[in-house]
């Protein structure tokens, strides 16, 4: 019988680890882009709340709330996006965003 072969022994890396920094930081603008577009939304979004006429069907009431949030976020995207880039900036800069920290 023949002695089965073997493998030379691995060296450990030192720090060579996956570290998926650019997926974090994707997920992080999406949240801070969804925070700031509801924050800036939110005063738009209760007033037509406060003038919404009551609906004969559920298909009037979405339609009705469709055109109040279209309205509610026109022009204020750009700023969505603006605020989030500064705070995932800053955020990444200081490395106080869990998952970005290095050791």
């Amino acid at each position: 019988m023949s002695e089965p072969t073997r493998s030379p022994p691995r060296s450990p890396r030192s720090g060579a680890s996956f570290r998926p920094e650019f997926t974090l930081y994707l997920v992080y603008f999406f949240g801070f882009f969804v925070f700031f577009a509801l924050l800036l939304a939110l005063p738009a979004l209760f007033e037509g709340l406060r003038a919404l006429p009551p609906a004969a069907s559920i298909e009037e009431e979405r339609a009705a709330g469709a055109r109040i949030a279209r309205h509610a976020l026109g022009g204020r995207l750009p700023w969505a996006v603006i605020a989030a880039l500064t705070a995932l900036g800053i955020g990444g800069y200081a490395r106080v965003l869990p998952g970005l920290r290095r050791r």
